[in-house]
């Protein structure tokens, strides 16, 4: 089963925590450290859902092949019956109060976004982060908020080499002897929800770096789902996950061509002045990045217990991003070219990044529809 060049999601990873999980991750400096909620990231991407599969490579049959998208969340009986999880919503849908209220179309002559009247959306407050059913994907009328919620909580800090509690007065650092951990519980009848193009056997697993328990099943994906992520893009499409886009040195908004193993690019001044865009974006409506990484490897000067090796620190363009192409990509998601992903190890079209689907409903208008 050879599935490097055209990877296919065949099966949904539903994970149900035993207790709390870890709403934190190995944030770089951001505004967002500068406050109580310092690192703060929830739910786990699928890098650490990788890390599973990892742990059972011995298991599991070419374990090289596997890709992993994510993350997602559902209510547990929904989604083993009817296969409906909840995905982000698109940011082109203006909620209140649980309900679109506006849907933005992109005018291109007039080159601005519209609501469903061709005027400027209210200038009011909508909910952000909300997230979408997948099965109401292509008319939706109503989103959900995240269930989770935070509980962070006091633990002592614990010496480098033994589980014994640290004594600031022991000590001369300025660290003291607690440090906070932003837990995060889910109701018991909610999940969260992964894609995988391969099995992983159902049972209890430690997950993410806490090592927190959790209950994992693992589903056949149906026809309907087989079919929407094999559906063709074309220019009107929304990010489902989160998408790095660009090189090793520089984050983007979109792929670019990437030139590995070509050390005369950065021997110029300005090596980045060259760099080729791979799509013909005509508009994006987008939020503000948001830091990505993650833990890959071991640290050769540590013990088998510390941390894996960090990543560098790179921004991603949220999911709910939608995107309005020039020219047609004409590719479903699990077509597109591995040269537009970075890589770091894996290539992260491994985690999904930029998962996206097709817009169906109506997100552009042209000329004879706006004379209309």
């Amino acid at each position: 089963m050879n599935q490097s060049a055209n990877p296919k999601f065949q099966y949904l990873i539903l994970i149900e925590p035993l207790g709390f999980l870890y709403g934190s991750a190995g944030r770089f400096l951001s505004p967002e450290n500068l406050v109580g909620r310092s690192g703060t990231s929830f739910p786990p991407s699928a890098a650490t859902v990788s890390g599973i599969f990892a742990a059972c490579k011995d298991k599991i049959q070419d374990i090289k092949d596997l890709y992993l998208a994510g993350p997602f969340w559902g209510e547990t009986k929904e989604v083993k019956k009817e296969q409906n999880f909840y995905v982000p919503t698109p940011f082109t849908y203006l909620i209140k109060n649980g309900e679109i209220c506006h849907k933005l179309s992109w005018h291109s002559t007039s080159e601005e976004w519209l609501d469903e009247t061709q005027n400027y959306p209210p200038n009011d407050k909508f909910e952000k982060g909300t997230w979408l059913a997948i099965n109401t994907w292509d008319n939706p009328t109503q989103v959900k908020k995240a269930p989770w919620k935070f509980s962070p909580h006091l633990h002592p800090r614990l010496a480098l080499n033994q589980r014994h509690v640290v004594n600031s007065q022991d000590t001369e650092d300025e660290q003291g002897s607690l440090f906070l951990e932003n837990a995060v519980q889910m109701p018991l009848d909610t999940c969260l929800v992964y894609l995988s193009t391969h099995e992983l056997a159902p049972g209890w697993y430690r997950f993410g770096g806490e090592g927190h328990i959790v209950e994992i099943n693992c589903l056949k994906l149906n026809q309907n789902h087989l079919n929407r992520f094999n559906q063709k893009i074309q220019s009107k499409f929304a990010l489902i996950t989160p998408a790095i886009w660009g090189s090793n040195r520089l984050s983007y908004r979109e792929p670019i061509q990437l030139q590995k193993g070509n050390p005369q690019k950065y021997e110029q001044e300005n090596p980045e002045q060259n760099d080729n865009f791979v799509w013909s974006v005509e508009t994006i409506f987008t939020a503000r990045p948001i830091p990505f990484r993650y833990r890959l490897g071991n640290n050769k000067s540590s013990s088998f217990h510390q941390p894996k090796c960090l990543s560098r620190g790179r921004y991603a363009v949220p999911a709910g991003t939608v995107y309005i192409l020039k020219e047609p990509l004409n590719k479903s998601w699990q077509e597109w070219d591995k040269s537009w992903f970075p890589e770091e190890g894996p290539s992260l079209k491994r985690w999904g990044c930029g998962l996206a689907l097709l817009l169906t409903c109506s997100h552009t208008k042209n000329t004879d529809e706006d004379a209309m």
